[in-house]
């Protein structure tokens, strides 16, 4: 186990519940000090704060809101003095067919996914960059690679993710900076509520390892990405689905 007073600094977005609060759980796990931002609290968050209380920070965070982005960073580096790893999690999905798309439906998508994700990294970058070191992982999806009827605005902030993190991984690189991509398959997170049984059924019959990602799968493949001594690998898009789009 890290050093509770040398562990890594970690930041999540997203990290309440699902795939975040897994990520959130694998880095604790680790030893590394972790702060976690989502609009609102969860009981996975009330956990953390009494079980890793000197290890953990939270604070509701609307990522469309620059301010509270740029509050939630300070407040980082103020306790812990810099950051290390930013795992880009959070995002948010509004299923329906585009021509029927509401307006305020895309600018929520659009804001929290895409602008948010730009909003918290180029603050996060500015912090790395003094250190001269760092990781960034962005959560995108399958969706960004193969697309999907009725998720058209949801997968074009994903592929948008993917584009950024080649682009960044360029601009970083000689920086000593890491960026690299996630992309996760069918989990088994409230982001598949949505989906009856016969839909599950279908996606575990259609994928090799037969059965749907958990959380954790997620978790250590954001982990090797991140992991102390790994500068090397950047700019590239992992798919981690079990074999779906194989």
């Amino acid at each position: 186990m890290t050093d509770p007073t040398t562990g890594r600094v970690v930041i999540v977005t997203g990290g309440s519940r699902g795939l975040g609060a897994g990520i959130v759980q694998s880095y604790l796990d680790s030893g590394d000090r972790v702060a976690t931002c989502a609009r609102s609290r969860t009981d996975e968050v009330a956990r953390w704060e009494s079980e890793a209380a000197d290890r953990f920070l939270f604070q509701e965070v609307d990522l469309a809101d620059r301010a509270a982005c740029a509050s939630f960073v300070k407040a980082v580096v103020e306790r812990w003095g810099g950051v290390d790893v930013l795992v880009n999690n959070a995002g948010v999905a509004r299923d329906g067919v585009i021509a029927l798309a509401d307006d305020d439906d895309v600018d929520t998508v659009v804001d929290l996914n895409l602008k948010g994700t730009l909003q918290m990294t180029k603050l996060v970058v500015r912090r790395m960059l003094s250190g001269g070191h760092g990781h960034i992982v962005n959560i995108s999806s399958i969706v960004g690679l193969s697309g999907y009827r009725g998720l058209v605005v949801y997968s074009a902030t994903k592929a948008a993710l993917d584009g950024m993190t080649r682009a960044l991984a360029r601009e970083l690189g000689s920086r000593g900076i890491t960026v690299n991509s996630v992309a996760p398959g069918y989990l088994r997170t409230e982001m598949s509520h949505g989906l009856d049984e016969d839909q599950l059924d279908q996606i575990v019959r259609r994928t090799p390892a037969g059965r749907l990602g958990e959380p954790a799968d997620i978790a250590r493949v954001v982990q090797f990405l991140t992991a102390p001594g790994q500068d090397y690998l950047t700019g590239q898009v992992i798919v981690a689905d079990g074999g779906l789009t194989a």
